[in-house]
């Protein structure tokens, strides 16, 4: 469905920006790009309120910005949910389309909100993902932390292929691949299918398969941070086994040692 240009009424505070580029993973998963608009600034990790006018009424909903603050493009990661409200018109958008913006961009998972640390951990299930991909990519992360972990779990195997895609951009991107070297680890595992690293994320932490697969030490207050972002039920338990290790949440104004999205939950 093609909006009309010359029917997009923009709602004040809102910006419309032209869809660049949309990649379909699986039924269930894909990305798109659109133009940033000039003077939008955000910090890599934070979320910000994108929407379509259905009937005559503009529909938002908080999105992570997947692409780094300094990339010339928005990139987003999306579920397709049948019914959703906005997925079901979300998924269908092509290049040329528009999509709406709130101007405001904000959220808990950026660097700012954790302490100084030597390893950062990145806990994702799903499209959760998305504020990691952010994150991954941007320099600032590599000069605040010597080793960065990715954990990205997912049901198939499929839809861990954004992760995987994420991985080959920065070594195939001159600049980054440089910055990062080998500070950053992915690690991926599935919950239904075979594939070398399965279980959920919890489950790894809390047998500590995931420290002796990534051969680092369980976790530790004093050097390890962390950030969550997934299901309700993940962000409880992963948060349940920092705190366990001796980690206390902290959040843009009382920075700690790991940070949870929760703008997606419900």
């Amino acid at each position: 469905m093609k909006t009309d240009q010359a029917e997009l009424i923009v709602p004040e505070g809102v910006y419309a920006e032209t869809v660049l580029s949309v990649t379909h993973y699986t039924d269930r998963l894909f990305r798109f790009r659109m133009t940033r608009p000039q003077g939008f600034r955000f910090r890599s990790g934070e979320f910000a309120m994108i929407g379509l006018m259905v009937e005559g009424k503009p529909i938002y909903r908080a999105y992570s910005i997947a692409s780094p603050s300094w990339d010339e493009e928005l990139e987003f990661f999306s579920i397709k949910v049948p019914n959703g409200p906005l997925t079901q018109h979300l998924q269908r958008i092509q290049p040329g389309d528009k999509v709406l913006m709130r101007k405001k961009p904000t959220g808990t998972l950026v660097l700012d909100a954790l302490v100084p640390g030597r390893r950062l951990y990145m806990f994702s299930t799903g499209t959760g993902i998305a504020p990691f991909a952010s994150l991954i990519r941007d320099p600032e992360t590599y000069e605040k932390f010597e080793e960065v972990i990715l954990t990205h779990t997912c049901r198939e195997v499929s839809e861990l292929k954004y992760g995987f895609d994420l991985i080959e951009e920065i070594k195939a991107d001159e600049m980054l691949s440089e910055i990062v070297g080998d500070k950053l680890k992915h690690y991926a595992t599935v919950t239904r299918e075979d594939f070398p690293f399965q279980g959920r994320i919890t489950d790894l932490i809390a047998n500590g398969k995931l420290f002796t697969d990534l051969g680092v030490p369980p976790l530790d207050p004093a050097i390890d941070r962390g950030m969550i972002c997934g299901s309700a039920a993940m962000l409880k338990d992963t948060k349940e086994l920092l705190e366990k290790a001796g980690l206390t949440e902290g959040a843009n104004n009382k920075p700690a040692e790991f940070v949870i999205e929760r703008a997606f939950v419900g």
